[in-house]
């Protein structure tokens, strides 16, 4: 079975079909107008001249993202480092975060607890894509926890399968994007809170 895009994937190939066919309207309309092959060629050409420019500069916004969230950091830790590291983010996000111990934790990485509400999370540090154990081990630990949801995160993504498990039961799939995205948004709020201390 194929491996399920991620929703940036998805976006990425809608948004490369957009722009495809808008370079056609530009050609054909151009040509329409002008009916000239010349002046078609020289509005499409600067066209897709536009097109390149505002791809290079999303390229490298999307370089300094991932410069500033140091995902590169992530890769490199091992299992546990990960763990820890989830407390801190978690913890700055407002949540009581309890480490489970690292044998015998029932399925939970971390148990997070916010506004009365207790989450089982599995963390997994991984290379290559999380498979559908990590949704049933988080799963089962639910019921020993006594928590409300469960969680897997990841510095990766998730197989087909893992989504599928993932969407029967209920459990939160947190990939490489929205780890991401959870860091820069911690480190933004960070920045706007000493801005405004600062004043």
């Amino acid at each position: 079975m194929a491996r399920r895009r991620s929703k940036k994937r998805q976006q990425e190939d809608a948004l490369d079909a957009f722009l495809k066919a808008s370079v056609l309207l530009v050609a054909w309309f151009s040509y329409y107008l002008s009916k000239s092959f010349q002046v078609t060629g020289v509005i499409t050409g600067a066209y897709i001249g536009l097109l390149f420019v505002i791809g290079y500069a999303i390229k490298q916004q999307r370089k300094e993202r991932l410069r500033s969230s140091r995902i590169d950091d992530i890769d490199k830790m091992e299992g546990r480092q990960f763990e820890k590291y989830l407390v801190q983010l978690f913890t700055r996000m407002g949540y009581q975060v309890n480490l489970t111990p690292a044998a015998g934790d029932y399925g939970a990485d971390l148990i997070l607890l916010k506004n009365g509400k207790k989450i089982a999370v599995q963390a997994k540090r991984y290379s290559k894509n999380v498979g559908v154990k990590a949704v049933q081990e988080v799963q089962t630990s639910v019921a020993y926890y006594g928590a409300s949801e469960a969680w897997v995160i990841t510095n990766a993504d998730y197989t087909e399968q893992a989504y599928t498990l993932a969407k029967s039961n209920s459990v939160k799939l947190i990939n490489r994007e929205e780890l991401i995205e959870m860091i820069l948004r911690m480190k933004s709020s960070g920045k706007t809170k000493s801005q405004a201390k600062a004043v």
